[in-house]
């Protein structure tokens, strides 16, 4: 077995982040293409396969891969089995209210979205703004694999494999200023491609952000894709954020702004229903919802809705490695 740990010696302790020698090889190709001088060559490629998606209206897959099952860590203190929830799951059961508030909306839906071309804007309180294309972003670091889980809300979670790297690459680049405090990340809102956006569930375009340490630390990713492919259009593509730490909703999709600011970003869900969605939320399953309880979780593909649900770990199982960032914090108030 491969353990998986980062280039300044950081390991992932959870067990979701060990996978095994033979799929860890079986993605090298990807991220080859992705990380080295031919990084062109691999978007050409998902590309074609976009264009192919936006008008069939379905998520062509660009080949199998072995696939993961069960994996048990080593390390000490992690004793849980981590299933890989399915593609198909991960793929048909989503939240971007962009195309519609079903969970079965996005991937019915999301095949108008038109990823290329795809620029992401850097703004605000940095030393170097930019506008980066989709292939510049590619290039600034090495892809990997993280397989993290994504605790919802509503009181579900996947166990999905990401492709990208720590959002702490392209923060260093970018050179923030003494006086940038938080990292707002702002989702494309094209009435013309996101059929629900214009709605009056949200006021658009869907915005979140974080803390600048919460936005530098190493598990925070910055992800293009997902089971070693292109990201499907209703998961966040081309690009998105993932906190796996956080409540789904923070990991914001489909980025076309990171802005850098001294205030506090007021974010989509927080503005929605300030008492329902604080600006942190951290998974913590001493914290309810107002409308229901938040102290245990269902994961999906797991016999059916009745199947019996599991606790929910604090800061869905990463508190060893993210508890520090709120140390002091009273965590019911700042939710």
């Amino acid at each position: 077995m491969l353990i998986k740990t980062s280039r300044d010696g950081y390991c992932h302790p959870v067990a979701s982040e060990i996978t095994t020698q033979a799929v860890y090889a079986g993605r090298r190709d990807l991220i080859r293409l992705m990380a080295g001088g031919v990084a062109g060559a691999a978007l050409a490629s998902w590309a074609s396969r976009d264009a192919q998606a936006q008008t069939t209206g379905s998520v062509p897959r660009p080949g199998k891969l072995a696939a993961l099952s069960g994996v048990k860590s080593s390390l000490p203190g992690a004793v849980t089995m981590e299933k890989v929830t399915d593609y198909k799951d991960a793929s048909t059961y989503n939240n971007f209210y962009e195309f519609g508030t079903d969970k079965s909306d996005p991937a019915q839906n999301a095949h108008t979205l038109k990823t290329k071309p795809w620029t992401v804007e850097i703004e605000g309180l940095v030393k170097k703004p930019a506008k980066y294309t989709l292939e510049d972003l590619l290039k600034l670091s090495a892809q990997e694999e993280r397989i993290y889980r994504l605790r919802c809300v509503e009181g579900w979670s996947m166990v999905i494999p990401w492709v990208g790297y720590s959002l702490s690459e392209l923060i260093k680049r970018v050179e923030p200023l003494g006086n940038a405090r938080y990292v707002e990340f702002v989702t494309l809102a094209d009435p013309k491609t996101m059929p629900f956006v214009g709605s009056r569930v949200l006021d658009w375009p869907y915005v979140e952000g974080l803390r600048m340490d919460e936005a530098m630390h190493p598990l925070t990713l910055l992800s293009f894709g997902m089971y070693g492919e292109i990201l499907p259009n209703q998961n966040g593509a081309p690009v998105r954020l993932v906190v796996p730490w956080k409540y789904g909703f923070k990991s914001g999709k489909s980025l076309v702004k990171i802005r850098f600011t001294d205030k506090q970003p007021a974010t989509a869900w927080n503005k929605a229903a300030v008492n329902e969605y604080g600006f942190y939320s951290n998974v913590n399953p001493a914290v309810d919802h107002p409308r229901w309880s938040q102290a245990t979780e269902r994961r999906i593909g797991e016999d059916g809705l009745f199947a019996k649900k599991r606790k929910t770990l604090m800061f869905n199982g990463y508190e060893a490695q993210v508890g520090q960032l709120y140390a002091g914090m009273d965590l019911k108030k700042f939710f």
